[in-house]
């Protein structure tokens, strides 16, 4: 059961590669307000790329 006023939400981050695979994972509205990138491994193509929050 989520608290009141929680400030994590859960996102989803999406491959620039253009290949549809997603990561879900959470970040805290308060630290990161803007949207998320990291490298995380992409398995369709077999390297890591940039995934970039979707909303």
């Amino acid at each position: 059961m989520a608290k009141k006023g929680d400030t994590r939400v859960t996102i989803r981050l999406e491959s620039t590669a253009g290949t549809g695979t997603t990561y879900w994972t959470t970040k805290s509205k308060r630290n990161t307000p803007g949207r998320l990138e990291l490298r995380k491994y992409d398995k369709r193509i077999r390297q890591t790329v940039l995934f970039r929050e979707s909303r």
